[in-house]
């Protein structure tokens, strides 16, 4: 959300900022929602046309999909949370040159709660 500065200034968000809210607003609903809706549910002051051009920038990166069957204009996820958060972690250690190391270092900075899950994941128990 923006807010105001130490100077009284609004401060941007980030077009990563904004795409991330714009999926978290389409994560957050079983329908497809068109960009008025998404614009509603940030509640951020953003203008529906910087709705609309975020929502053709998560297209064209393949993250968000047209709904052709019903209404249009209408968006909805072309993955879920976990499915795109486990795709950036698989590209973080391909673009590393020791993804083993990478990966102990991560394990080490797991919370036991996460620890806990990984192990029941590998031993076949899930999460």
């Amino acid at each position: 959300m923006a807010g105001t500065g130490s100077r009284g200034r609004t401060e941007r968000r980030s077009a990563g900022e904004l795409e991330s809210e714009v999926l978290a607003a389409l994560w957050a609903t079983e329908r497809p929602l068109t960009p008025a809706e998404i614009q509603t549910e940030i509640d951020g002051g953003l203008a529906y046309n910087t709705v609309h051009t975020i929502l053709k920038r998560l297209y064209d990166k393949g993250l968000v999909l047209r709904d052709a069957d019903g209404r249009r204009g209408a968006y909805r996820p072309a993955k879920n949370a976990a499915e795109l958060t486990a795709e950036a972690m698989h590209e973080a250690l391909d673009r590393g040159p020791d993804p083993i190391a990478a990966l102990q270092q991560f394990v080490s900075g797991l919370s036991p709660e996460e620890e806990r899950a990984l192990r029941n994941l590998f031993a076949g128990g899930g999460a």
